[in-house]
């Protein structure tokens, strides 16, 4: 099948599914239970011409574009000083699985009591993606050949010039993987933390007020607002990743 007939026939599932929506909205007939795609879009434009809207947006995708960035930085480190010091694996082992097995709203009672105010967002964004991004950079490390290693070393190749063309290929397909995940976990856990927390000037206190009154229509339209980021977010992270798997010459340059 075509590139073209897959696109029109998830379209035309799109399509399918905002008319089942629609019609369940029409059939339950009950405001407080369910917003259908047309009192959702008329709700998400009435949020859209407010003054305070696109800060609103923004504050919330500052913080937890600044968590997962710093995650996906520290992250590399880390997972760059493990694949060379076998030591330093086994010393944070334990405090990855701990990290890894707390449960989210555990996460969010713990920080909150920490930290509180605006930066909460962005620590627990950062814990949630870290350890992803680490377990996923060290076996993308660890996948390097030992062969073209030791011809990097023979032919003395600078050690830039050694990650550049070894490994960067080596470990990129397994960060975009993490990323693809990451995103996603990050933006979850966030406004999560941001309904939790009912940060000021925040997406997640918007929910919560629009909870708060029972506006469903309100609360849906945020929520489309949450996928919509969403989304924007992980195709610019992707679209980044990508150009950086781009190839750029050879290991030996003009001696290969």
């Amino acid at each position: 099948m075509s590139s073209r007939a897959r696109r029109l026939r998830t379209a035309a599932s799109a399509v399918l599914w905002l008319l089942i929506w629609e019609l369940a909205d029409r059939l339950i007939h009950n405001g407080l239970l369910l917003a259908g795609p047309v009192r959702t879009l008329q709700a998400l434009a009435t949020q859209v011409v407010r003054p305070e809207f696109w800060g609103i947006v923004g504050s919330s995708l500052g913080r937890i574009a600044a968590g997962f960035f710093a995650a996906v930085i520290g992250g590399a480190i880390l997972a760059a000083i493990a694949h060379r010091q076998l030591w330093f694996q086994d010393l944070i082992a334990p405090l990855v699985a701990v990290v890894k097995s707390i449960p989210v709203v555990s996460f969010i009672v713990m920080l909150l009591i920490w930290f509180g105010g605006q930066a909460f967002t962005s620590w627990l964004a950062f814990l949630i993606v870290i350890p992803l991004v680490y377990t996923s950079m060290l076996a993308g490390l660890d996948a390097i050949p030992r062969g073209q290693l030791e011809r990097a070393r023979v032919f003395r190749v600078p050690a830039l010039r050694q990650f550049w063309y070894l490994a960067r290929p080596a470990f990129l397909p397994f960060l975009t993987s993490a990323c693809k995940v990451g995103v996603g976990m990050s933006w979850r856990a966030g406004i999560m933390a941001e309904v939790f927390a009912t940060t000021a000037g925040s997406i997640g206190k918007e929910m919560f007020t629009a909870k708060t009154f029972l506006d469903t229509p309100t609360l849906f339209a945020w929520t489309v607002v949450v996928m919509l980021l969403s989304v924007l977010f992980e195709r610019l992270v992707l679209l980044a990743l990508d150009g950086l798997a781009r190839p750029y010459g050879s290991l030996l340059g003009s001696r290969a």
